[in-house]
């Protein structure tokens, strides 16, 4: 089968960083569907990969975290899924990755398709969704559908893949007053369309910014990116006993600071429970399936916002160089072979 993958780190104007494979198609364990791939879209974690993250033995690695695409086989203990279903899904940071036309994943991960979207619109969702959904209920413990209350989320870097579907998981299923950060005229036009309540220049000190507009503290933070640099004013801007969770990798950070508020500090990965395989794993696949339904009962929407042709090396290799200049919005997928 045809896959894109890396030898070793390079930058990625080289024509090396991202090569075409051929592979043998992968053969579906007793829980694992065999997808079809019919897109892909590419994140963070696969650009810190392919740059810092050698493959062992000289191997190569095929990256990619997020599918859609159609199930051909399933495993002997498959129970949710059958073949011809379409799918999408995060996939592990420990197998294989998605860019191949073929891909293994564990049905317990894995969602049905919204109906109401392409495969391209569907693949843009899944690993940012499930990141934006624990970090939401799980890990901040915010209530799941309750729209009163007085509270507030500040989410930093609000026109990013995970903040954009935050955004409207936080605006659309809770009662929480939706403050996102932005800098440029496109990501707040972004951040607002994708239903904050209000936006705030994250190249000004948050807690100033939260002031301006009226809310000098908030119960809620996400910390989706630079959380090491705004750490200062995220403890000045959580109201006591409030609450950041956080997503990004600072080298260091420190949080005596968050002591005297009685400040709680959660990290979110949604590799965790699938890593792990944890008892409530097929939480990911109920998440992904409630997911879908929203998103075809028109609450919420996909968070494409640009397509880079079908999925090969050099597009790839573009993708992953808009992602490292950091004006990325909302999520680049890749669709077709």
């Amino acid at each position: 089968m045809k896959a894109i993958g890396y030898f070793r780190p390079l930058p990625v104007a080289d024509t090396e960083a991202l090569v075409e494979l051929d592979l043998p198609c992968p053969q579906p364990g007793p829980h694992d569907l065999l997808v079809k791939v019919e897109a892909v879209s590419v994140n963070p974690v696969d650009v810190k990969l392919r740059a810092a993250a050698a493959p062992p033995d000289g191997t190569p690695r095929v990256l990619g975290f997020d599918a859609a695409g159609t199930v051909v086989e399933v495993g002997a203990a498959v129970t949710r899924f059958r073949p011809g279903d379409a799918v999408f899904h995060a996939g592990v940071i420990n197998r294989p990755g998605t860019n191949a036309e073929f891909h293994a994943v564990d049905e317990r991960i894995v969602g049905p398709k919204p109906a109401s979207l392409s495969f391209a619109e569907a693949a843009a969702l899944p690993l940012t969704a499930l990141t934006a959904w624990e970090l939401l209920f799980d890990r901040l413990g915010v209530p799941y559908g309750r729209k009163t209350g007085g509270d507030a989320l500040l989410i930093v870097n609000g026109a990013g893949g995970v903040g954009s579907i935050l955004t409207q998981l936080a605006r659309r299923l809770t009662g929480l007053t939706v403050i996102a950060t932005a800098s440029r005229l496109e990501t707040i036009a972004w951040a607002r369309e994708m239903g904050a309540h209000h936006v705030i220049d994250h190249r000004q000190p948050l807690d100033q910014g939260l002031k301006a507009i009226g809310i000098p503290q908030v119960r809620y933070v996400a910390g989706l990116t630079a959380t090491d640099r705004h750490a200062a004013a995220i403890v000045e801007a959580l109201a006591p006993q409030g609450a950041l969770a956080l997503i990004d990798d600072p080298a260091s950070f420190d949080v005596v600071p968050f002591k005297r508020k009685s400040l709680s500090v959660h990290w979110e990965l949604m590799f965790t429970r699938p890593l792990f395989g944890t008892p409530d794993l097929a939480e990911q696949g109920r998440i992904l399936t409630e997911v879908a339904a929203l998103v075809d009962a028109g609450v919420l929407r996909t968070t494409k916002q640009a397509e880079y042709g079908t999925i090969s090396a050099g597009n790839l290799r573009c993708a992953h160089a808009a992602l490292e200049s950091g004006r990325g919005i909302g999520k680049i997928v890749l669709a077709g072979f």
